[in-house]
């Protein structure tokens, strides 16, 4: 008898859709799909595997999560998995978890990872090296926190997701003009975190039954924050090919400590963190979900497996196979760059043909921006593209051409 299903995803992104595809195709599974968006937005193939489908107000929300999955459960059966891909809604999937006894990330674990400042609490607490940082309830605490760290400090939201709402204080005055607009409250602190110096990359890990399974590295060109800082800089991720080097070691031993010490079981996680001097690093945070900003294709790519599939049959089934890296590979992302007046349309495309013409044997996916769509507010941009080889060197060398040369024009 096929096992019951529910997948949680509020609106119907291509990315998140890759996922739900991915557990629909599984075997052996009945997937039901909760969100707040009819049915019919959805794709014909996609919607034709469905078991189920239930909308609510807010995908969010524990309590319509819960009405939901009754309803859904009443025609299909008990529900044996709670899943969904988004930062935002681990807490809300793990609290309707708990009344609904279904297996997976509990509360408390799920709030680790999701609360930046609980996080870096826990992971200190347990020796884990991360960024001093200060959850401020009051403008006191930040001015304090600013005296004894010192700038340049980093300002985000407490359940951020994605680098969204984080930027750098470089100075005092920036600090006031910061505790001027969003005056600090107990029911809506500001976290300040200590400026780390380094290369920043991330770490994507697979664990099951609290047992390390797999692990991956990239490395981010240049760093997210001076991406969300700068909305002209076109940046890259870059997975080389050998990552079983001396050098990773101490990012691996720490990485797995983080993620048991916050709490995951069986799941894929998320890291940011920093290459400081020497064999130093230092975590930023952590996510208990799949990487954003197209890592999930990267990953695909560089060892010739679907991550999005493999993901649900994780979390499903508790199954997951180390797969062999085979290539290295990256992404560049494409960043329009807007006229002195602005602009919210893609006006024109340049570089593309030299770009192509140098480095088109090397591409595997692309989705390239297109006149008259749209400008995007993401620090993915307005596309991107995939290439892939198995030189890591030649990779790199691409990618940080690819970028000099292609130009989105907005107008």
């Amino acid at each position: 008898m096929n096992m019951h299903v529910i997948f949680v995803a509020p609106f119907c992104m291509e990315t998140t859709l890759r996922f739900v595809k991915g557990a629909a195709s599984l075997p052996g599974v009945n997937l039901s799909l909760i969100s707040q968006e009819e049915v019919e937005k959805l794709p014909f193939d996609l919607r034709a595997k469905l078991a189920g489908h239930w909308r609510v107000r807010d995908a969010l929300d524990p309590e319509q999560l819960v009405t939901a999955t009754g309803a859904l459960e009443t025609r299909l059966g008990p529900a044996k998995r709670l899943i969904g891909a988004l930062e935002q809604l681990q807490v809300p999937l793990a609290k309707a978890r708990e009344i609904l006894g279904v297996e997976g990330l509990g509360v408390e674990a799920a709030r680790n990872f999701r609360d930046k400042s609980r996080m870096k609490n826990v992971l200190r607490d347990a020796g884990v090296p991360c960024a001093r940082h200060v959850l401020a309830k009051n403008p006191e605490q930040a001015k304090v926190f600013a005296e004894n760290t010192g700038f340049p400090l980093v300002a985000k939201p407490p359940s951020g997701a994605g680098g969204k709402g984080t930027f750098r204080l470089n100075s005092e005055h920036d600090l006031q003009n910061l505790l001027r607009r969003y005056p600090p409250t107990a029911p809506e602190p500001i976290m300040l975190e200590e400026f780390v110096s380094g290369t920043e990359h991330s770490f994507d890990s697979v664990v099951i039954k609290g047992e390390p399974v797999w692990h991956s590295i990239s490395r981010y060109m240049p760093a997210p924050l001076q991406v969300l800082e700068n909305p002209w800089i076109q940046w890259c991720v870059f997975l080389p090919a050998n990552i079983d080097k001396e050098e990773f070691k101490p990012i691996v031993e720490a990485g797995f400590r983080a993620v048991e010490t916050l709490g995951l079981q069986t799941g894929l996680s998320h890291m940011e963190w920093f290459r400081l001097q020497g064999d130093r690093i230092a975590i930023s945070e952590v996510g208990a979900r799949p990487p954003g900003a197209q890592i999930t294709s990267l990953l695909s790519w560089a060892h010739d497996l679907d991550f999005y599939r493999a993901w649900s049959r994780l979390m499903i089934f508790d199954e997951f196979e180390p797969p062999t890296r085979k290539s290295a590979v990256g992404a560049a992302y494409f960043r329009g760059q807007r006229s002195v007046s602005g602009g919210t349309r893609v006006r024109a495309i340049h570089g593309l043909e030299e770009a192509q013409k140098r480095f088109g044997h090397l591409v595997v996916e692309t989705r390239l921006p297109s006149a008259g769509q749209f400008a995007s507010d993401s620090y993915e941009g307005e596309g991107y593209v995939i290439i892939r080889d198995a030189d890591s060197d030649v990779v790199e060398e691409a990618l940080k051409q690819i970028v000099g040369l292609v130009r989105v024009e907005l107008a």
